[in-house]
């Protein structure tokens, strides 16, 4: 989706291949195809876990040059997701946040906010008021 868009994507990352799709279909009825949208879940052989290449994958698929929020379930999905970041470089690295919000509600409220064409900041920030 490099530059077809001016919203940012978002990513979901989980450990379960099908809660990361099912995340993902419910942004994607909500959002229509207004913003960049993208899953990883499950390791390279299917089973629960997550894998950096896969989640590489997904930020790519859902780039924008206006950023990408990833969204993640566990503490290895972020930790994949940070390795996933680093191996994209600089300078496209600083354009992806990994949010501290709720799976699904963040996701879907920062799928909202991005629609609408705020910045990766305020996406951000709009999930991160769902934390705890």
């Amino acid at each position: 989706m490099i530059g077809k868009t001016a919203n940012v994507g978002i990513v979901i990352v989980s450990h379960s291949p099908l809660v990361a799709r099912g995340i993902a279909d419910m942004v994607r009825q909500m959002v229509g195809d207004s913003v960049p949208l993208a899953w990883s879940g499950g390791n390279v052989h299917g089973e629960l876990g997550t894998d950096a290449g896969g989640i590489l994958r997904a930020i790519e698929a859902a780039w924008s040059d206006a950023g990408v929020a990833v969204f993640v379930d566990l503490g290895g999905a972020e930790t994949n997701s940070e390795m996933a970041i680093e191996i994209l470089g600089l300078p496209r690295s600083a354009l992806v946040s990994i949010c501290n919000a709720p799976l699904v509600e963040g996701a879907v409220i920062a799928a909202a906010e991005a629609s609408g064409g705020a910045s990766l900041a305020k996406v951000v920030a709009t999930a991160e008021e769902l934390s705890p």
